[in-house]
């Protein structure tokens, strides 16, 4: 009862319902960039396989992100440099953020050639993407770990209360778990959305890459330029759209 007494002492205090309102709004903010992913990869699946795709590894991820949490003092440490490369320090974390990129970065080119030259798949007998649901599982959950150790690193320096944290992380979790699927099927019928998702998720792994390298770019600027290019891709639709009125 002390235990739990102490955990949730904040109902009370003004500032720690201010930091679990910033700290949902982040967890949702960067979950973005996984929701993205997410969908790209289970829409390559058998359609009737999709839905729980999704839902299976965004639960997965959600017990990824609250085990990572059980283990915050871990996590922490993960930021003290283990060696040096050409003068830089790496640490823990710089080396999965590193990982991290380099593994959007691949996939990202990987579905931007397949989009652009589809014809070299099919002249080779392969299939559009052969995935499963255990592969792309397997994906969500390695590049949920490379978001949830920064975010929750981001998050120590804004609350000591891991109760705020668990609370954070169930909310937008459950967001995701709710807006998942019709950002999905928007994805799904806009071939130009996949697209720009594509080119989303190759700026956030060069982002990761020169973060683990030491070169911090802010946040702000990489989503104020996504939000500028969804808008233009959006104006592009309205314009197809009423094109296509205008001709019927």
């Amino acid at each position: 009862m002390d235990w739990l007494t102490s955990h949730f002492a904040f109902a009370s205090n003004p500032e720690a319902w201010v930091a679990l309102l910033t700290l949902v709004v982040m967890e949702i903010v960067l979950g973005i960039d996984n929701l993205i992913f997410i969908s790209i990869l289970t829409n390559k699946l058998p359609r009737e396989k999709q839905k729980n795709a999704r839902r299976l590894g965004i639960g997965a991820a959600l017990i990824l992100r609250l085990a990572l949490l059980a283990t915050i003092s871990v996590i922490v440490k993960l930021t003290t440099p283990v060696f040096e490369l050409f003068g830089q320090p790496l640490s823990w974390r710089d080396i999965i953020l590193l990982a991290g990129g380099l593994f959007l970065v691949w996939k990202a080119t990987k579905e931007i050639h397949h989009a652009v030259d589809p014809t070299e798949h099919e002249e080779s007998g392969s299939s559009v993407v052969k995935l499963t649901v255990g592969a792309a599982i397997v994906q969500i959950l390695l590049l949920d770990l490379v978001f949830s150790i920064d975010s929750i690193i981001t998050a120590v320096g804004m609350t000591n209360e891991i109760a705020i944290m668990f609370i954070a992380v169930i909310a937008a979790v459950t967001i995701m778990l709710v807006a998942a699927e019709p950002l999905s099927r928007f994805i799904a019928a806009n071939p130009t959305i996949v697209m720009l998702a594509l080119g989303f998720l190759l700026m956030i792994g060069m982002t990761l890459i020169a973060d683990g390298l030491g070169f911090h770019v802010p946040k702000g600027y990489i989503y104020a330029a996504m939000s500028f290019s969804a808008l233009v891709e959006a104006l592009n639709m309205l314009h197809r759209r009423r094109r296509a009125a205008r001709r019927g």
